[in-house]
């Protein structure tokens, strides 16, 4: 509705010959003293409630400008982020010259004195959280995969370290092992463990492995012999992952794009049931990513040389992550404390591939490690053993590692985007 009244609005300046336009997209609006003060408990803290919506709005600002170009002639704009321009005052006053005062902290910071910190991560999803869950035949376990940490190829889908380890450090714990190799690593056992397997999805894809849902019943069967307690649960955090494995195996299956808006509703669903499944075991705060850009991954922008990302895969992006922000604003609203936080990897991503972010990468849309052809992919090599792909020579210069996963810098450069936005909701 409010979208709809402002391309009324912008329009209607538009034919009375208006042709450039400066936009400043709404601040967090649960940070204003105001909504701080009327916070239930009085803690100080951001309502996540009112600055959901403010993000929501954000992320539909820019689609419908870029709509209003294709439609007006001559029609021209600029879009202030006031929203992170704000968040990163108040996530480090200090910085930007600020005095910090003792005391009860008018920010909102996961190790408030109100909760205790999380002891341990719990992880579910796919190739931008795994860990070395797969088996030893996939990409993520031969050469050059991991050769930045731990040196060697390791499970992680990317020359170092990926989401999950970035997502760990935020919160003060070591990685969690992954659960693969629970037998083997015992005493780490109390920083939680990482369910994630590369390739999977939200539903079954054309990849083996255990799909979200089996993954959560794997962390309940722990639970039901012992591994954990539902202490430990209370006193953990959650990472899910979903990256768009399920859309993938949708196109291969079905060959089109019809019917893409009802498979979109399906899978929201399902990550809302997985959800509230995994906040229903017990963990108090459960994060769930936003889709990352698709579009801009190099295995469609491979097609216009690594120079522009396709729009139309990202207007389906766009799609699945408003309605997300929908449904996690709506079981905010339904539970106690706002448990659940949205990772905007979309907006994070796109920050960074237009050179927003604190890290610049030279070509952010061309990877690091890429097949000679399109039969070959990162590692792939002949009968002969002969390599058929070609490596860049610095990867800490690439924001991408292979043809859909950053490297280490490209998530440190995330991390810290994330930081500055909804990382500190956890």
């Amino acid at each position: 509705m409010v979208m709809g009244n402002l391309t009324t609005v912008i329009k209607d300046i538009y034919e009375k010959g208006g042709r450039k336009f400066a936009f400043i997209n709404v601040a967090p609006l649960g940070c204003v003293p105001v909504a701080r003060a009327s916070n239930p408990g009085n803690t100080g803290a951001c309502m996540e409630e009112l600055t959901s919506l403010a993000r929501l709005h954000n992320k539909a600002l820019p689609y419908l400008l870029q709509t209003l170009v294709s439609q007006l002639k001559g029609f021209r704009y600029s879009n202030t982020n006031f929203y992170s321009f704000l968040i990163e005052r108040m996530n480090d006053p200090a910085k930007y010259g600020q005095e910090v005062v003792q005391g009860r902290s008018a920010r909102h910071h996961h190790h408030s004195s109100s909760h205790s910190s999380p002891s341990k991560l719990f992880v579910f999803g796919d190739s931008y959280s795994d860990t070395g869950n797969t088996n030893k035949s996939q990409a993520s376990w031969k050469y050059p995969y991991g050769i930045t940490f731990p040196g060697k190829p390791a499970g992680r889908f990317s020359n170092g370290r990926v989401l999950t380890d970035f997502v760990a450090k935020f919160i003060g714990v070591r990685s969690p092992i992954p659960y693969r190799w629970r037998k083997y690593g015992i005493p780490l056992l109390r920083y939680g463990m990482n369910f994630a397997y590369g390739g999977t999805g939200v539903f079954d894809t054309i990849n083996t492995g255990p799909n979200m849902t089996t993954q959560i019943d794997l962390l309940e069967c722990l639970v039901k012999d012992g591994v954990f307690t539902i202490r430990d649960l209370e006193s953990s955090v959650s990472l899910v992952t979903v990256v768009g494995n399920d859309y993938n195996t949708y196109q291969i299956r079905n060959g089109s794009a019809q019917g893409w808006e009802s498979f979109i509703t399906s899978l929201v669903n399902q990550i809302t049931t997985n959800l509230k499944r995994i906040h229903g075991l017990g963990v108090k705060k459960v994060a769930v990513n936003a889709l990352q850009p698709l579009g801009c991954l190099p295995s469609f922008t491979a097609t216009f040389s690594f120079h522009k990302c396709n729009e139309t895969i990202n207007s389906l992006v766009s799609f699945h992550n408003l309605f997300l922000q929908q449904a996690v604003a709506k079981l905010n609203n339904e539970t106690k404390d706002s448990p659940f936080v949205i990772l905007d990897l979309y907006e994070s991503f796109m920050s960074i591939l237009n050179s927003q972010g604190s890290i610049k990468f030279v070509n952010p849309l061309k990877p690091c490690c890429f097949g000679i052809s399109s039969e070959y992919s990162c590692g792939s090599e002949d009968e002969s053993g002969a390599r058929k792909y070609t490596l860049c020579e610095d990867p800490e210069s690439a924001f991408f590692w292979d043809s859909l996963h950053p490297t280490q810098k490209g998530w440190s450069a995330v991390y810290s985007a994330l930081q500055a936005s909804t990382l500190r909701q956890l």
